[in-house]
């Protein structure tokens, strides 16, 4: 490690001293520097030791470039600078050797934060966040995390996901998707539920592209990751967090009240997390198409969730709160992320009313002994909105 960090110091030199370099350029000095200080790598070594310097000089990623830049890699997780894991092709392993001391992940979170115009601090420990590319960014502050700082990185896929491309990976089955296409299209509300790393988002993403492209769509993230395509009339919108002095805090309650009085066909709300429930419920009890997504153990666990953070709104009556969410929400869709690191739904669900305090589920899909949806008998009970799209249920 002292040749690496010789060669380094004698990098930044040459750059100090040259301005306006290119990053062909600077590849060049790594280079040689690299042959001066450590003649004897190996070639596998060399493009390592390569991209590292790079990334610690050119990229806000630091240590972390050449990790980021690894198409198979889906997700970095870094617990404290001595303790760096990834997850590659569904694999979890650790990865030796890419920080150096705590300082120098503080700088690499910071430059992060700083890119995306907020800040992360003993005062602000906590940051979500995005890259350029969309990859969605965690991380906490050494102040809260006992064991240094902690920075999560889920890398987001280049390659657009499609419902067409789900149903060949056999995340879910034609006659599924053919149904999801008729439900979108006819103004369905829908939920998608999941565990973490369930395949929620993009899975949303996909059932977007169903939306007709002459709709308005208004878009409320916590962090801007939906890429929809073929919809011209667009509008997304970006959660904001306080700055240290606790000024500039744009919610996602307060994004959804202001969605409401920009005209929407339909509104896409990212993730709901808590007392934002209400709103989007309100949102969808009065005449707009929506779709979200939410944790959940299964259709019924989310169901109950989603009474949990309604209530952090405020005290209503539990049987108000679940007239609520029967009049808001259509239909659940519930994801799984199976052993082999594959994302399934396996519940397709119509909320069809409530029988006293609970919910009556209409099962329109549910999985077989190998996890495979299979279509049930159940027709779509609320089917008012297919009939007035010409569709039959």
């Amino acid at each position: 490690m002292e040749g690496l960090r010789k060669a380094e110091e004698s990098v930044r030199k040459r750059i100090l001293e040259r301005e306006g370099m290119t990053d062909e350029d600077v590849r060049e000095v790594i280079e040689e520097e690299l042959f001066r200080h450590m003649p004897n790598m190996s070639p596998c070594e060399y493009e390592a030791a390569e991209e590292r310097i790079f990334g610690r000089i050119r990229s806000r990623l630091g240590s972390l470039y050449r990790l980021a830049g690894d198409r198979d890699i889906n997700e970095i997780m870094v617990n404290g600078f001595e303790n760096v894991f990834v997850e590659k092709k569904g694999e979890m392993s650790r990865v030796e050797d890419v920080f150096e001391s705590t300082a120098e992940l503080e700088d690499v979170i910071r430059n992060i934060a700083a890119e995306v115009r907020r800040e992360i601090n003993e005062l602000n420990p906590i940051l979500d966040a995005r890259l350029a590319d969309g990859s969605r960014v965690n991380a906490v502050y050494k102040n809260i995390a006992l064991s240094g700082p902690v920075l999560t990185i889920r890398k987001f896929s280049r390659n657009k996901m499609t419902m067409k491309r789900l149903t060949e990976l056999g995340s879910l089955t034609d006659e599924c998707a053919d149904m999801l296409k008729m439900l979108v299209e006819s103004g369905y509300n829908i939920f998608v539920s999941g565990g973490t790393s369930s395949g929620k988002t993009t899975f949303l993403n996909a059932l977007s592209d169903f939306i007709p492209e002459e709709k308005r769509v208004v878009i409320i993230e916590d962090s801007a990751e939906l890429q929809l395509t073929g919809v011209e009339n667009l509008v997304q919108m970006e959660c904001h967090n306080a700055n240290s002095l606790g000024k500039g805090l744009v919610s996602m309650d307060m994004l959804i009240k202001t969605s409401l009085r920009m005209r929407p066909d339909y509104i896409i709300i990212g993730e709901v997390r808590g007392q934002e429930v209400a709103d989007m419920l309100q949102a969808l009890n009065t005449g707009h198409c929506g779709m979200s997504t939410g944790h959940g153990n299964s259709v019924r666990g989310m169901l109950r969730r989603l009474e949990a953070m309604y209530l952090m709104s405020g005290q209503l009556p539990m049987e108000a709160i679940r007239a609520q969410i029967v009049e808001a929400l259509d239909i659940m869709v519930h994801l799984v992320r199976t052993s082999d690191g594959r994302r399934r739904v396996i519940e397709v669900q119509e909320i069809a009313g409530l029988d006293g305090e609970d919910y009556v589920l209409n099962p329109l899909f549910l999985p077989g002994e190998d996890l495979a949806l299979r279509r049930t008998e159940n027709r779509i009970c609320r089917d008012i909105k297919l009939k007035l799209k010409g569709f039959t249920a």
